[in-house]
């Protein structure tokens, strides 16, 4: 292997490590997908879990002082239940629910698409603990989808608090969000979250990245993009022939074509797979 091509082996792998902390496309927003989950008030932790009890820590969440916590519980409606329902704390000063709709149908109960914390006149839900239950007068929610940014993002997108956008997501089943609410704080860090029902839709998984777009501007961001001259035939969907031995993220940036097609022994680098599956591209090696 020549010294070229392992220096730019080692430059994709760095840049791979460097993945993380690399800035964002302008527009781009980072997409959580947010399973059901249970946020709960002190008294009704020691409720399910026993007099003086705490939430005790699993894992961090992205959201900076949030955690998945080692407690579950049951979540019992008319018709079914779910079980091991995680319990995201610390606590709060309201107990709320969040399902999906895949989930109330489930559980034969019908809860409002309400952003978190909003739960006034939400569903009723029963929860069951290893030391008691309780039942939630209301609190089930569907969780509107939503975007939360600290405020120099709110800055950078040209965004207020409350205000709603349309995000876009690229890639095998393309998809737009709308009505989806911005939520700015000192304390979020950038990231949209949607629940497991809007990300199947999508196929989106965790990691993924949206377009932010304004109201009122999806129209005129598609004629532009999509403008071509009138003497000007359309572009032929064709298969593009890569004949180099190593295909980078570059070279994946830099294909227009959506299909990638590679000689046998071709290396692929784990960023230009990534990449490729960010912008909807295939890639397949000539038989």
């Amino acid at each position: 292997m020549d010294q070229q091509l392992i220096e730019r082996i080692v430059g994709e792998v760095l840049g791979q490590l460097s993945k993380d902390v690399s800035p964002l496309p302008a527009h781009a927003v980072p997409i959580a997908v947010s399973a059901r989950h249970v946020h709960l008030k002190p008294e009704h932790v020691e409720a399910l879990f026993g007099k003086g009890y705490e939430l005790t820590k699993r894992s961090d969440l992205s959201q900076p002082g949030q955690f998945a916590s080692n407690e579950t519980v049951v979540v019992a409606g008319p018709k079914g239940s779910i079980e091991r329902v995680r319990i995201l704390g610390p606590a709060r000063s309201l107990s709320q629910v969040e399902v999906s709709f895949t989930d109330a149908m489930k559980l034969g109960v019908k809860p409002p698409l309400r952003e978190s914390g909003d739960i006034e006149g939400s569903a009723g839900i029963t929860l069951i603990g290893p030391k008691g239950s309780i039942y939630l007068e209301e609190g089930l929610i569907v969780a509107q989808a939503h975007i939360h940014m600290a405020p120099g993002d709110a800055s950078r997108f040209g965004v207020q608090n409350g205000e709603y956008v349309t995000v876009e997501v690229d890639g095998i089943r393309p998809v737009s969000f709308r009505n989806v609410k911005i939520r700015v704080s000192e304390r979020y860090r950038l990231e949209m979250h949607i629940d497991t029902d809007e990300a199947n839709a999508g196929f989106i998984t965790q990691g993924t990245i949206g377009r932010l777009v304004k109201p009122g501007t999806e129209k005129e961001t598609a004629r532009t993009e999509n403008q071509v001259p009138p003497s000007a035939p359309q572009p032929a969907n064709k298969s593009h022939e890569f004949k180099k031995k190593l295909l980078s993220n570059e070279d994946i940036r830099s294909i227009q074509e959506q299909d990638i097609l590679l000689e046998k022994g071709t290396i692929v680098t784990a960023l230009a797979k990534d990449t490729a599956r960010e912008l909807g591209k295939t890639i397949s090696f000539r038989k």
